[in-house]
């Protein structure tokens, strides 16, 4: 061990943590358990994807072989590997661990990992607020719910200015070269910029509220880059107030937005549209998005992979953030999130063979433009359902409305979608592969 060279000196900066993880961790292979453990370490590495670690004691070790194989990582130290088998299937050092860590690192020591891409690797919750249910999430995750609300959340960087960080921060490839094959993907959902832009109206004009929201999504933004959210203050009105946002990333115009806020009135009078009846929260399967802690159930399971799961073209849709956010502009700016997400799936359910799984590989896709109109108070942490219908789908466009109701029934906030469906015209590998092509 001695003659390891340990990297730690030579990159300030370079970060490793061991995060415990508060539920249970699973390995599956060839459907056999062959690790469970509520005792798991998610490890959080500079330039690299997330691991998950488990207890050597809770490992089934008799599906496993020790391997001749040893690996030297300049921040952990030297790796042992073993390969697994269950029947007849076997995958050949495909387990690690580190015995004798260096000591930045030392609370490895009497853990293993397992590659990811080779071994089914689950996070599993328990939801007190659900009667004790059980979600499952496929590892590794893009991140938690919090780390989203953090990026929606912009602070203020100059006058007139806000800013987002990097995710992570600092971003992969900072410390080490890494190919995009190895980078998750790393394009930014059209909604989380439409979010940033309503918090940064709602910060420079604090005293009203944000009732509408408009976007021209201009190009990809991208995760391993700051944003810088530009406001310019159109008109400033006791009753109502114009804000226009521009989302900048290396000097180049992402998105355009508008923004409109009033100080309030009452109701002279109240039209609503109604509450589609379709099956509660509890009652629709759930959909793995991969962020802890944003919970989303599909009517149906309709929103699937499956070629030959056809039907008209809507999605229903319940969504919850289950830590509530503070401020009332965080609770609009994360229901903006998903109004992005659901209408090309819809578009695509009539069609057998054509499903979600083609987009950034065989389909260019993506929101062109968004409109949404906030209308009742609305609390993230409760159930919503999202109303999806896709209304038009042709010459590479596709056209949305969406209503979003609050599980009493109220209609908190509607909107409208245009976005783009197309084959693409170049190889999507030459621009990037699924990490960063549209």
């Amino acid at each position: 061990m001695s003659e390891i060279e340990s990297a730690w000196g030579r990159y300030p900066g370079y970060a490793i943590d061991l995060v415990p993880w508060a539920g249970q961790g699973r390995a599956k292979f060839n459907g056999v358990a062959v690790a469970e453990s509520d005792s798991c370490l998610i490890v959080k590495e500079s330039d690299h994807e997330d691991q998950l670690y488990f207890p050597i004691s809770d490992v089934a070790w008799e599906h496993f072989t020790e391997t001749d194989l040893h690996t030297v990582c300049p921040f952990k130290g030297e790796a042992d590997y073993w390969s697994l088998t269950v029947e007849d299937q076997t995958e050949e050092n495909v387990v690690w661990a580190y015995p004798n860590p260096f000591p930045e690192v030392a609370g490895l020591s009497g853990y293993v990992a397992f590659y990811t891409d080779r071994v089914q690797l689950e996070l599993l919750e328990t939801v007190e607020e659900d009667d004790g249910d059980e979600v499952a999430y496929r590892f590794p995750v893009w991140g938690t719910a919090a780390d989203l609300a953090r990026l929606i959340d912009v602070v203020p960087d100059g006058d007139g200015r806000f800013a987002s960080p990097s995710f992570p921060d600092p971003p992969l490839g900072t410390f080490v070269e890494i190919p995009d094959r190895f980078r998750p993907r790393q394009v930014i959902e059209g909604g989380q910029l439409l979010g940033q832009a309503i918090v940064a109206a709602s910060k420079t004009v604090p005293d009203q509220r944000v009732v509408s929201a408009s976007m021209v999504f201009t190009r990809a933004a991208r995760f391993d880059s700051p944003l810088a959210v530009e406001v310019d203050v159109l008109r400033r009105g006791r009753t109502y107030s114009t804000v226009e946002t521009r989302i900048v990333q290396h000097d180049k115009l992402c998105s355009v937005g508008l923004v409109l806020l009033d100080s309030g009135a009452e109701d002279v009078y109240r039209v609503t549209a109604e509450m589609p009846d379709v099956p509660g929260p509890l009652e629709c399967p759930l959909r793995d998005f991969q962020v802890i802690g944003r919970d989303i159930r599909v009517v149906d399971g309709a929103y699937n992979f499956d070629p030959d799961d056809v039907g008209p073209p809507e999605l229903f849709v319940w969504m919850r953030y289950r830590d509530r956010p503070e401020s009332p502009v965080m609770q609009a700016a994360l229901l903006a999130q998903a109004t992005t997400h659901y209408t090309i799936g819809a578009s695509m359910r009539p069609f057998q063979g054509i499903t979600e799984a083609l987009a950034h590989k065989t389909l260019s896709t993506g929101p062109m433009t968004v409109d949404m109109s906030f209308h009742d108070d609305a609390d993230a942490a409760d159930w919503h359902l999202y109303e999806n219908p896709a209304i038009y789908a042709g010459r590479g466009h596709v056209q949305g409305q969406g209503r979003i109701f609050a599980q009493d029934g109220r209609l908190v906030a509607s909107y409208s979608l245009h976005a783009m469906v197309r084959s693409f015209d170049a190889d999507p590998k030459q621009m990037g592969g699924f990490t960063s092509a549209m």
